[in-house]
């Protein structure tokens, strides 16, 4: 059976991306590479539910509003094959209010650095997806 993912794409009033960098513990994939927050749709949940539940585990926010952008199959270029559902949002804290529960640091991203941000899987292409679709 093929993993399920929900990640959002968290943007603030300055148009700017909110990503974390995932930790260097041994064993996990894409360890110091840049990744969208959220997680693993569990048993028995939406996508929806598990993405209000990994942005809350995650940075301790609770996501009220938020919309579909895309679903992806990722057969390749992953640590198993998935499918991920996309989701974008607005956050309009400062850096320094957010905590991080999960991972090294956050950061917010112009769209000018996407392209050359080391991000985890298929990232990359699905941020480049996002901001032209824009």
């Amino acid at each position: 059976e093929v993993k399920k993912i929900a990640q959002i794409i968290l943007e603030n009033d300055n148009g700017e991306f909110l990503l974390y960098l995932r930790d260097g513990k041994p064993g996990i994939p894409f360890p110091y590479h840049w990744d969208l927050i959220g997680g693993h749709v569990e048993e028995g949940e939406t996508p929806e539910e598990a993405l209000i539940r990994e942005v809350k585990e995650e940075i301790d926010f609770d996501l009220k509003d938020y919309s579909f952008f895309k679903e992806y199959l990722c057969l390749e270029g992953d640590a198993y094959p998935n499918i991920k559902y996309i989701y974008s949002g607005r956050i309009a804290l400062p850096i320094e209010e957010i905590p991080l529960l999960e991972g090294e640091r956050l950061q917010f991203f112009t769209k000018e650095e996407i392209p050359d941000v080391k991000f985890a899987n298929i990232l990359k292409r699905i941020m480049l997806d996002y901001i032209e679709s824009r």
